[in-house]
């Protein structure tokens, strides 16, 4: 029976692995003024009628803290990659000169910056509501082997320790906002 108890404490720290792991991925698209190639994970390109990841047909660079540059491995995917961009509605239009698109990132005004934060906090709070769900499947599944004759006492230190394990990724999450929001707000 601890055994189980074990392996489904196991499978639950995965998930809560895999919310915090999800919420990175989700904040680094979050744009905070600064030109990153991070904003542009997840943009997919029409390459030869297949969508392929923009990392995977072309190099994406940051020259300087404004300008994101895009360097196509083959001069005709510019347009794809241009209208990726576009239908993308990332507020931002791209410059084809023939051989690289620049995005150039404007700054962000104080109302659009208090909105990426509300952003990032959206994201954040989906986490909780992730980890507090596997939080009720392990409490209960660790209940229902009390009832079936799992010692109290053992079941009542793996809560706690289930507990235990909650608060610190909350803790995490919490940390990863704090991060992003300065970061959004510093201009």
């Amino acid at each position: 029976m601890i055994e189980e108890i074990e392996i489904q404490i196991e499978q639950t720290i995965e998930h809560f692995d895999k919310a915090i792991e999800h919420l990175a991925f989700e904040l680094n698209k979050i744009r905070a003024g600064k030109a990153s190639p991070a904003m542009l994970d997840g943009l997919m390109v029409d390459y030869y009628g297949t969508p392929t990841p923009l990392q995977q047909v072309a190099n994406i660079t940051s020259p300087d803290a404004r300008t994101l540059s895009i360097q196509p491995w083959e001069k005709k995917s510019l347009a794809p990659i241009e209208r990726a961009i576009f239908e993308a509605n990332m507020g931002i239009t791209p410059m084809n000169d023939g051989e690289v698109v620049r995005l150039i990132i404007p700054p962000m005004s104080e109302e659009r910056r208090v909105y990426m934060v509300k952003q990032a906090k959206q994201a954040a709070e989906e986490s909780r509501v992730g980890i507090r769900a596997h939080r009720h499947k392990i409490l209960d599944f660790i209940k229902k082997q009390v009832k079936d004759g799992f010692p109290e006492d053992v079941g009542k230190r793996k809560e706690d320790e289930v507990q235990k394990t909650i608060d610190s990724y909350m803790s995490k999450i919490d940390k990863m906002i704090e991060v992003k929001e300065k970061d959004i707000m510093t201009v």
